[in-house]
């Protein structure tokens, strides 16, 4: 495998594993050392579009603009610029949004069967959304992530009752989902854990019993004469089980930055 492919292989798996800033900083790297690149450009860029900040779109669009100088028929560049184009506000970046059409059809011209104008053609389909079909996109959105975050609360509940933890250096950081378990475990060991793990193990009855408890807490507080209404008083039994989601969520966050963190260690190791 050549030097270039060893870059363009690191940029893939980070960027795979959701570590935008270490793609940059790979496809960066390959540009020092490898010289003006388009496939590393186009990497470089998508690298910038994931973190949907103003200052990152700019270095984006210069970077498509680079790749495509170097590669003018570059179908991942013409389709990465072309739905950035589509994305952007018409009234805050007329120009750029204004770009959309031209690099799109120039895809369908060169590679009107690739999986390049595929994926555009689906983000062309998400950009003529009405208003009705925005809400359910939205709404599809809001429930795959719920079903996400139940996944992991499930994974992480059975590990917990395992009891095994196994150490996140002794993972391969290749497997994402394995070594973000395992790290997120370590995390939660120790003594001022216990409650989180105890919760977490027994989520589902937790939260059952929590509510419960909430609406016993408002009827008996509506028959003794203490409010007149249901309140927020009776969920208060909820606020352990949020923190601890709370909780989860966050150490979940950290073990992805370790994770990425491993990946780009271990890939850069490889040379």
């Amino acid at each position: 495998m050549t030097t270039l492919e060893n870059h363009l292989d690191r940029c893939e798996q980070l960027f795979v594993a959701g570590g935008h800033a270490a793609v940059r900083r790979a496809a960066q790297e390959g540009l020092d050392a490898q010289g003006p690149q388009p496939d590393l450009y186009c990497w470089l860029a998508l690298g910038h579009v994931a973190e949907d900040d103003d200052d990152h779109d700019d270095c984006a669009e210069e970077a498509f603009r680079a790749g495509l100088a170097l590669q003018a028929d570059h179908a991942g560049l013409l389709a990465g610029y072309a739905e950035f184009c589509l994305r952007a506000d018409a009234f805050e970046h007329p120009a750029r949004a204004g770009r959309a059409a031209g690099l799109s059809r120039r895809l369908r011209e060169l590679a009107p069967h690739s999986a390049e104008a595929q994926r555009l053609a689906e983000a062309e389909r998400w950009a003529r959304r009405g208003y009705w079909e925005d809400i359910r996109m939205r709404a599809a959105a809001r429930n795959a992530e719920h079903r996400s975050t139940e996944a992991q609360a499930r994974a992480l509940a059975a590990d917990l009752a395992g009891g095994e933890v196994a150490a996140a250096s002794a993972v391969d950081p290749a497997d994402r989902e394995a070594a973000v378990r395992a790290a997120t475990l370590g995390m939660l060991a120790g003594p001022w854990n216990a409650p989180v793990r105890l919760i977490g193990r027994h989520r589902t009855t937790v939260w059952a019993v929590s509510v419960g408890l909430g609406l016993l807490t408002n009827v008996l507080l509506r028959q003794t004469g203490a409010v007149e209404s249901f309140g927020i008083w009776g969920w208060l039994w909820l606020a352990p089980v949020l923190l601890v989601d709370r909780r989860f969520a966050a150490v979940r966050r950290e073990a992805e930055v370790r994770h990425v963190a491993a990946l780009e260690a271990s890939l850069a190791a490889r040379g």
